[in-house]
């Protein structure tokens, strides 16, 4: 474990990336064990359903919509734009659907959650210092929210047992990285950890 969790409060907040369709097992995305990770997901989005929110990343209509190396990477994949794309592959997996509302979402056509004003100004808005990170892809989507919550100087705590990745050699590089070099700004730790010492 890296530096000691931070206090977990009334000022804390569940983010839950990407848990979508598109990234589910028969997406084109498809994170082989996202379905391993789905119920840890949950537990945290039960025990604190008014600090969840959800983040979804929507694609673009077509490659042109897009500028420099996001327009080669969707003309790599151009199944995926929404031109082409079942629009029920966006949407959250029905499993965290349900919680919202109350809890909000907030899309993104990038990498991190943090690209969106809005989310930072909800975060603001509600005074939270610290952010509780689940979801996919560990090396990728997680990975920019996380380093984006920093720069803005949130603590942030990644739920082990609650993100994934297509890559099993990138998840498990990541959690080594977050705990050798971020251990600061950043702990990794898993749901049942989380919850027991999440206080109001």
């Amino acid at each position: 474990m890296g530096e000691q969790m931070p206090s977990l409060t009334d000022r804390t907040i569940h983010l839950c990336v990407d848990m979508q369709r598109l990234f589910a097992p028969g997406g084109p995305w498809a994170t082989p064990w996202m379905t391993r990770v789905l119920p840890q997901c949950v537990a945290l989005a039960e025990a604190r359903p008014l600090a969840t929110l959800f983040t979804r990343f929507v694609t673009p209509a077509s490659p042109e919509e897009t500028i420099g190396a996001w327009r080669d990477f969707y003309r790599r994949w151009p199944e995926t734009t929404r031109e082409r794309l079942d629009p029920a592959l966006i949407e959250l997996v029905p499993e965290l659907a349900r919680f919202t509302p109350p809890a909000p979402v907030f899309d993104k056509p990038v990498y991190s959650a943090f690209t969106s004003s809005k989310l930072l100004a909800y975060l603001r808005a509600r005074s939270i210092d610290t952010v509780v990170l689940s979801g996919a892809e560990t090396d990728v989507c997680v990975l920019s929210t996380a380093l984006g919550a920093v720069d803005h100087g949130f603590r942030v705590v990644i739920a082990t047992d609650a993100v994934c990745s297509f890559s099993d050699a990138g998840h498990d590089s990541l959690l080594a990285l977050f705990r050798e070099r971020f251990s600061q700004q950043i702990s990794a730790v898993t749901v049942g950890e989380i919850i027991g010492r999440w206080h109001p």
